[in-house]
């Protein structure tokens, strides 16, 4: 699980990161990247949406934002969020295409997210 201090939790914070309007995407993620923090202090928050959209059921909406959820968790572990340090928030949505696929799969996706962020 990814620590309580990298969780985005407030309503108000993912409706301006997604104001931001600053968007990278590949074929099983879509990542939006808030603004640049003003202060170095304070941690990257990370948040997971998965919509009904998706799939219809929400055991399979839970597994993909499990594994996402993991694949960050690692990411933030081996001090692998390079440029996505710089910045206050970062939000996950996975396409329908990720439902289908491994672990190793999502963790390439969030390392190749990640390193494309400017």
């Amino acid at each position: 699980m990814l620590p309580k201090q990298y969780r985005l939790k407030n309503t108000k914070a993912f409706d301006a990161t997604y104001k931001q309007k600053q968007v990278v995407s590949d074929g099983l993620l879509t990542l939006y990247i808030g603004k640049k923090k003003t202060d170095a202090a304070y941690p990257t928050k990370i948040g997971f949406v998965v919509s009904k959209k998706l799939h219809k059921r929400a055991t399979k909406r839970n597994r993909i934002k499990r594994l996402v959820r993991e694949a960050c968790r690692l990411e933030i572990k081996n001090n692998a969020l390079k440029n996505a340090e710089n910045y206050m928030s970062l939000i996950f949505l996975p396409k329908p295409r990720a439902l289908d696929v491994s672990f190793s799969d999502v963790q390439k996706s969030v390392k190749f997210l990640i390193d494309r962020i400017r």
